[in-house]
């Protein structure tokens, strides 16, 4: 037994608890005397501050030498790597909110300390390197989105996406439960990096290892929105508040994932040549499901939920070889997904009618001449999502289906790319609309939080893909 794993080392979880601390700071807050220090303002100004502590905590820990805590965690350069992608995630929603939270709910301070909690719980999933602490994470940030995704009390279709994600991912858990009480029959220790070891001896118990597996994908596969586990996704992305499903899209995305990482390559690396064939299997259904069934939306919520569907499917590509360059491709994969898919929310937000709460597709007729920049910015995020050069999106599906190819998983890759081709069409048929089509008058909604982050999205989208040398050098070097 190795009994590095065993020190105790705080500094580890640090950005995790000042976090916590930023949350705790909000709720007070929040229930000070005078509501006029309840604005949405002064509560989103503390989350942006806890969130940018939160990141120089990470880069703290991050330059110091790897470290774990107690067996349960560590901070390595794949931690940080996770941690920097969810708050970019969490920016994001918090500006986002702004003025759409006063619109639909009284309860800001409640709403702020959600965000900031899910946020604890994402990032402890990517340095999580214990099965009951990917678990209690899982549990932390889950909870706090399905209150957030049924935020919207007044809005029927919210009511039902909060309960419908409860539900089922209440059911899901229980899969993740049970798998993982089996690995931990079959090798005797929760800990990933011990399973390894253990796991390989003659006394570990095959037979509880393999349905335990299974169960553990999907668990995982619920979270990450693998077909068949999916069918929460369209409906939930659509019913909730649209700044927590352009949170959600991309933190609960790239923390399963982490997650997911960890355990297959960790843990389970001995059982490459079985777990890798039901993974390849999942992400040609994933791919092909996501994104036939997102050529048939009208509403562009549910379009780019069933692309997010299609994206998981890419991203498992990934996972399949259980390769250090994998896991970067991964990693790199999320970052660029951050800006663009969240800067297509972004420009929902900004066309959605006060109550709506969706935009369908001929809300775009002829916005390209009626609100040029904006039209510009969501034709720079789809065609990121299709994964047109030299955009951000176009990067991170090269160096996924690289990973495949370079492991001998040449024909996953060629899926990948029939699938990206095939996304091409619903993509670009939002910006034929924006520019060929004839549309009347369109109402704007803006404050500075949505103008920023439709601004920084776009320009990083572009950015990540005419310089991608930086970006590339650094995160495919975290995730090895």
């Amino acid at each position: 037994m190795d009994l590095s794993i065993l020190t105790e080392n705080w500094t580890v979880l640090l950005p995790e608890m000042v976090l916590t601390i930023a949350v705790l700071v909000v709720m007070i807050v929040d229930i000070l005397p005078g509501r006029s220090t309840s604005s949405s303002g002064v509560l989103s100004i503390l989350s942006l501050v806890g969130i940018g502590l939160a990141l120089a905590a990470s880069v703290f820990v991050w330059t110091q030498p790897d470290a774990i805590y107690l067996g349960s965690a560590t901070a390595d350069s794949f931690a940080f790597g996770v941690r920097l992608v969810v708050l970019l995630a969490a920016a994001f929603g918090v500006l986002l909110s702004q003025n759409y939270i006063d619109r639909i709910s009284k309860n800001i301070g409640e709403y702020y300390a959600l965000i900031l909690l899910a946020t604890v719980g994402m990032m402890l999933m990517g340095s999580a390197i214990d099965l009951i602490i990917i678990f209690l994470a899982l549990e932390i940030f889950s909870l706090a989105v399905y209150v957030l995704s049924g935020y919207y009390r007044e809005n029927p279709r919210s009511t039902e996406a909060g309960m419908k994600y409860f539900l089922l991912g209440a059911f899901a858990s229980s899969f993740f439960v049970y798998g993982m009480a089996l690995i931990y029959g079959a090798g005797g220790t929760t800990n990933l990096r011990l399973l390894a070891e253990s796991l390989q001896s003659p006394a570990a118990n095959q037979m509880l290892l393999l349905p335990g597996i299974a169960l553990l994908i999907v668990g995982f596969g619920f979270k990450v929105s693998l077909v068949p586990f999916h069918m929460w996704t369209p409906d939930v992305y659509q019913g909730a508040p649209t700044p927590v499903t352009a949170f959600m899209s991309v933190g609960t995305k790239t923390a399963a994932f982490a997650a997911f990482i960890r355990v297959l390559t960790e843990a389970l690396p001995a059982q490459q040549e079985t777990w890798g064939w039901m993974l390849a299997a999942l992400a040609v259904i994933t791919m092909t499901v996501g994104n036939l069934a997102a050529l048939r939306q009208s509403s562009v919520k549910r379009m780019l939920a069933y692309s997010s569907v299609a994206h998981a499917g890419y991203l498992l590509v990934a996972l399949v070889p259980a390769t250090a360059q994998g896991a970067g491709a991964a990693l790199f994969y999320v970052f660029a997904y951050a800006f663009m898919n969240i800067g297509a929310f972004a420009v929902l937000i900004a066309l959605e009618k006060a109550t709506d709460g969706d935009v369908e597709q001929e809300r775009f007729n002829g916005i390209g001449s009626r609100l040029p920049w904006l039209a510009l910015a969501m034709a720079i995020f789809m065609f990121s999502l299709a994964g047109i050069p030299p955009l951000a999106g176009f990067f991170g599906k090269f160096f996924i289906f690289k990973a495949a190819v370079d492991t001998g998983w040449a024909w996953l890759a060629v899926v990948g790319m029939i699938n990206s081709a095939i996304s091409a069409y619903y993509y670009l048929r939002v910006v034929v609309a924006m520019y060929f089509n004839e549309g009347g008058s369109v109402e704007r909604q803006q404050w500075l939080g949505l103008n920023v982050s439709v601004a920084v999205a776009a320009i990083g989208t572009v950015v990540v893909g005419l310089y991608p040398t930086f970006w590339t050098n650094l995160l495919m070097n975290l995730g090895g």
